[in-house]
This record gives structure tokens, C-alpha cells and sequence, in this order.
């Protein structure tokens, strides 16, 4: 067994080896083959591509490289957000009238609704108690 912090005896130490003069190339490795740099490409002033229509084939792209159905996507859309919109203003139903009640309160009333509950069940409580003779 070895010690964690012991020096394994095949390491060679770097200060065993002929230094070299301070600003002096150090040596020179054989440099194995890159990759070329890719060019630089404009990528924001490309259109965007779809890769598929909803039913599963390509879109024709016309002569500005625009989709033809770009602006049906675009009012497709603002129907959507307008739909969530009303939404979230209109009905809630009996849940959505709560939390309206509870947001429109403010702090001392919920304090206060609180406050009440809590003497209700203290008193629900002792009146338990005076009837078991505790």
C-alpha cells in the first residue's frame, strides 16, 4: 500500500532536466493537423427556415424567401394570445371569485379574519375541555 501524498518514483521531476534561458522558444512539438477555422457567416440576416408544415411536408418558400403562411402563423398567434387574454379577465368560476375576495382584502382585515379564527377554535377548544371536566 502507498501513501496518497507520496511521489510515485517514475515522475520525472522538472527541475532534474537542463533548464533553458528566460525568453527563449521552448522546444518545438510536432503540431498534430486542426480543423480549419469555419468562415464567419451572417446568420441573423438569413430568413429562418421551417423545416415542416404541420401536416408532416415542407413549405414552398416564395421569391423574398419568406413562408407563404408566415402571415396566417402571425394572426394564428395574436388569436391565440387574445384568447388567453379573456381568458384570464373573464369568469372564473368559483375558485377565480374567491382569490378576487381574498386580493381585494387588505392586510389589517386579513389580520383581522385571522385574529377572529383563531379565539374560535381557542374557545371550540375550552368548551371541550369543561365538558370532559379536565
Amino acid at each position: 500500500m502507498g501513501n496518497i501524498c507520496s511521489r510515485s518514483r517514475n515522475e520525472t521531476d522538472n527541475f532534474n532536466q537542463p533548464g533553458r534561458i528566460v525568453g527563449s522558444n521552448p522546444r518545438q512539438h510536432a503540431e498534430s493537423p486542426r480543423a480549419p477555422v469555419p468562415t464567419k457567416t451572417n446568420w441573423k440576416g438569413t430568413p429562418g427556415r421551417t423545416l415542416s408544415g404541420s401536416d408532416g411536408r415542407n413549405i414552398e418558400q416564395n421569391a423574398s424567401g419568406a413562408h407563404e403562411n408566415a402571415d396566417e402563423a402571425r394572426a394564428n398567434a395574436a388569436i391565440a394570445a387574445q384568447k388567453r387574454a379573456e381568458a384570464a379577465s373573464g369568469g372564473q368560476g368559483k375558485l377565480g371569485a374567491k382569490l378576487a375576495k381574498q386580493k381585494g382584502k387588505t392586510g389589517a382585515q386579513t389580520l383581522a379574519e385571522v385574529s377572529q379564527s383563531e379565539r374560535d377554535a381557542r374557545d371550540a377548544d375550552q368548551v371541550a375541555k369543561d365538558r370532559n371536566w379536565d
